[in-house]
């Protein structure tokens, strides 16, 4: 992977993360660390997810794609912050 894949796969990965953490309610109680490292899991396994279901190669934006990954972060900081609480 080049240098500048790289930073666009934490760039992606930093947005997945904040809209995943937008979607989740009330405060969580980790850190932008965190959601950087659940934002960039989330953008890597829902690419698959989509790519498995056929909905990740589109004309345009591919939304169900996105929609994906959002999910997906949203329910690993969810997680991440209800161990947080738990710890």
């Amino acid at each position: 992977m080049e240098i500048s894949g790289l930073i666009s796969a934490v760039f992606i990965g930093l947005v997945i993360g904040i809209l995943g953490r937008f979607f989740v309610p009330g405060r969580q109680h980790i850190g932008i660390l965190w959601t950087l490292v659940v934002g960039i899991a989330a953008a890597l396994a829902g690419t698959a997810v989509a790519a498995g279901l056929g909905v990740s190669d589109t004309d345009g934006v591919d939304w169900g794609e996105w929609l994906i990954q959002i999910g997906l972060a949203a329910l690993g900081v969810a997680a991440l912050s209800r161990m947080d609480r738990l710890s």
